[in-house]
């Protein structure tokens, strides 16, 4: 977030000279191969902002949007010691504050050829958020060069058929797709990133202050680092206070295969850490992860606490009355699932909303209420979501949506509307929810002269129904 993205410039620029050279932390950058963004192309986006996290973990380097990712490794491998504190093998640190978190999905590998290259197989960490539907395990986007030496929305599409923008901001004004010249390896057309997404967990309800919430294990650029705390022991991910150095726990016992399965390595030698959100935070920009260090961890078998975890599914903290939503949540024991797990589902209030043994959620009236699960025999062990019930507005009926056509879209100058008459009420908003036009549709169209290059939403008022639909404005 934009505030945060300061405080990581400072702490970049107090230690950029920090390369203290320590087995216990990475030793090479491999590849860095960020998506676009708006620190791109900035001190915090060139190939020598990756090697700043060399040697500490006081450097600092972003990602970019989803797919953005980094390659490092260390002078000896990071051992899979049941020793570790927790089970954890290591700690990857980043720029997460309070109300700010931008995941990144973190891979490792082992050098199996012992050629000292990353070139064997990628095995995912799988964190918690790795289990649930919402997460798309082979996602696809491809990022399209804007040209020009100034900032430019990005524009991108995805292999689930979705549009959209890396949106320019006022803050930063240099080109946010990577230059050539800077970075050979990337097209300068177009590229394309795989990788798993993960659904965001933005509140955007207070467009001046928007925030992301915690992700319960698996992901870096999450937890903040406790600058209270002179030791290295690492902190415990299945519990939601901070101990330790902070930062993200990693255990090598959580690596799956394509397939998902859990896989047994003795030790990896290279780790590849990707942003794992695809979103824009409104006026913020968009959700980017960053790296300020890695640290291997030391055993310290007497190092224990809580290692059982319940996880509810991410949902939306509102939810339109009538509405009806399954829920999964899982248990976890040192971060693997523990399958057939029977949970109970409950709600503080059944009148609000009621969920049934299954965990299908339905929404009755307005008000808010807890949703709770735990495990049926191990109660203690228990997660619980405050969700608010909202009315819905007033909506379109079936089939009325598919009779309104907007076109041409991306649009210039004029925004045509088929399918509803003259003297139709309507309204635009951009990304964060502003209003930048509105009035009465005359001659079928609506004038886009005005607005600057990006991703736009028009609302229809046509009786007692509304109208919704996105376009994107490219003069």
């Amino acid at each position: 977030m934009q505030f945060n993205k300061i405080l990581f410039a400072i702490l970049f620029l107090t230690f950029f000279n920090t390369k203290a050279q320590e087995n216990q932390f990475i030793s090479k950058i491999f590849e860095y191969n960020p998506a676009p963004g708006q620190f791109i192309n900035t001190a915090f986006g060139f190939p020598y902002s990756a090697q700043t996290i060399i040697g500490g973990i006081r450097g600092g380097v972003t990602l970019g949007a989803f797919g953005g990712y980094i390659v490092v490794g260390f002078d000896n491998p990071v051992e899979n010691n049941p020793d570790n504190p927790y089970g954890i093998d290591f700690t990857v640190f980043g720029n997460a504050w309070e109300n700010s978190k931008e995941p990144a999905a973190v891979y490792v590998m082992k050098d199996e050829n012992n050629n000292g290259l990353p070139d064997d197989t990628w095995y995912l960490l799988a964190g918690a958020d790795y289990w649930f539907d919402t997460s798309v395990k082979n996602y696809e986007i491809t990022y399209y060069n804007p040209g020009g030496n100034i900032a430019k929305n990005v524009y991108w599409d995805d292999n689930n058929g979705n549009t959209g923008v890396i949106p320019a901001n006022e803050y930063h004004t240099q080109p946010y797709y990577p230059l050539h010249d800077s970075f050979p390896d990337i097209p300068e057309n177009s590229y394309t990133l795989r990788g798993i997404k993960i659904i965001d967990r933005l509140d955007t309800s207070n467009i001046s202050f928007i925030t992301s919430g915690n992700y319960p294990f698996g992901f870096a650029d999450n937890m903040k680092r406790n600058i209270n705390y002179s030791g290295w022991e690492p902190d415990n991910p299945y519990t939601k206070t901070i101990e330790g150095t902070g930062g993200d726990a990693f255990d090598i016992s959580w690596a799956v295969d394509s397939n998902g399965d859990y896989i047994e390595l003795d030790k990896i030698n290279f780790i590849k850490i990707q942003t794992a959100v695809n979103k824009v935070a409104g006026w913020l920009g968009e959700l980017s992860s960053e790296v300020t260090g890695i640290v291997d961890v030391n055993p310290d078998a007497e190092l224990t606490g809580e290692s059982k975890l319940l996880v509810i599914q991410p949902v939306s903290k509102k939810i339109k009355q009538g509405k009806q939503i399954q829920l999964q949540a899982f248990v976890f024991l040192y971060g693997k699932l523990q399958k057939n797990e029977n949970i109970i589902w409950k709600s503080s209030d059944n009148t609000v909303i009621e969920i049934d043994n299954n965990g299908l959620l339905t929404a009755k009236t307005a008000g808010s209420c807890s949703i709770i699960a735990y495990r049926e025999q191990y109660p203690q062990i228990k997660d619980s979501i405050e969700i608010k019930v909202i009315v819905p507005d007033k909506v379109n009926i079936q089939g009325v949506d598919e009779n309104i056509i907007i076109y041409p879209n991306p649009v210039s100058d004029k925004l045509f509307i088929k399918g509803v008459e003259n003297n139709t009420k309507f309204v635009v908003f951009d990304i964060t929810g502003k209003v930048v036009n509105s009035g009465i549709l005359q001659n079928n169209y609506v004038s886009t002269n005005n607005l600057p290059e990006g991703m736009y939403v028009i609302k229809i008022f046509i009786k007692e129904k509304v109208i919704q639909k996105k376009f994107i404005v490219n003069p």
